[in-house]
């Protein structure tokens, strides 16, 4: 199981939200694309958000590191608690897991109704 270090806030239902993810080991390859479900719990059947390289929601930084965007079209539907998300890489047949996956608060912000 690889070692992810990320710190970030909670997420805020209605807004966007951006983490950056960084290993302890080279896992994210120059070229390769990534894909992630966000679900309520890992056996939830409903799929809150899907984060894709191919469409900018992931994007690689460095052989170590890949910044995660959850956008406020998603986070509109989300229900306070927490999520969980995991990382595939999808260029490779098989695709393959990364060996993580990560619990994320969701919380009601006081100020929200902007858009």
């Amino acid at each position: 199981m690889n070692s992810i270090m990320a710190q970030g806030p909670a997420i805020l239902i209605g807004y966007d939200y951006r983490v950056r993810l960084e290993a302890d080991v080279a896992v994210f390859a120059e070229g390769a694309s990534f894909i992630a479900q966000v679900r309520l719990k890992p056996s939830s059947p409903d799929v809150a958000a899907v984060l894709s390289s191919t469409t900018g929601e992931i994007e690689r930084v460095s052989d170590t590191s890949i910044d995660l965007h959850i956008p406020a079209t998603s986070t509109n539907g989300m229900a306070p608690g927490s999520v969980v998300l995991d990382v595939v890489r999808d260029d490779l047949n098989p695709p393959l897991h990364l060996g993580f996956s990560l619990k994320i608060p969701v919380q009601l912000p006081v100020t929200r109704g902007l858009s």
